[in-house]
């Protein structure tokens, strides 16, 4: 008999797996540690990005300008992010992350990240070939957005 792939609606609503445990841990992590040392960044988690292609639901999204605006909601966002982040989740291929680079830069995205949780390591991309690899031990350098990140305390 062959295995049946079931889809919960999270996936199906948002077209990508189901966050675990680490994965929810990483997000928060990276959010605490990036946004109160870079306010010049408003980094949303979570949210429905227009790309061209289809909508894509980033980890993570860096944005330079977005204001709360009361009454003035959006539940898509149109306006394309200077940074992503996605944290590879245990059902989740490695390579769908990597086909979605050449569309994010495409669209105006400056900067990608990959977040391998069991590995410990980023990719931090600048260009669909061109990336950067950082490990546990070390200290993230995104030279786009201007950001170092002690992975330290990332991986904890």
């Amino acid at each position: 008999m062959e295995d049946v792939l079931v889809l919960s609606d999270y996936e199906i609503e948002r077209g990508k797996p189901m966050p675990s445990k680490n994965h929810a841990i990483m997000q928060a992590n990276l959010l605490l540690a990036i946004q109160p040392k870079y306010p010049q960044f408003r980094i949303l988690p979570e949210l429905t990005i227009d790309f061209p292609e289809r909508d894509r639901v980033p980890d993570l999204a860096f944005y330079r300008q977005v204001a709360f605006t009361p009454g003035d909601d959006e539940t898509v966002m149109t306006e394309i992010p200077v940074g992503l982040i996605e944290i590879l989740s245990p059902n989740q291929s490695i390579t769908d992350l990597m086909l979605k680079r050449s569309e994010y830069f495409g669209a105006g995205v400056q900067s990608y990240w990959i977040v391998l949780p069991d590995f410990m390591t980023i990719y931090v991309y600048h260009a669909p070939d061109k990336f950067d690899v950082f490990s546990k031990n070390e200290v993230l350098l995104d030279e786009k957005l201007g950001i170092e990140l002690p992975l330290i305390e990332i991986f904890k």
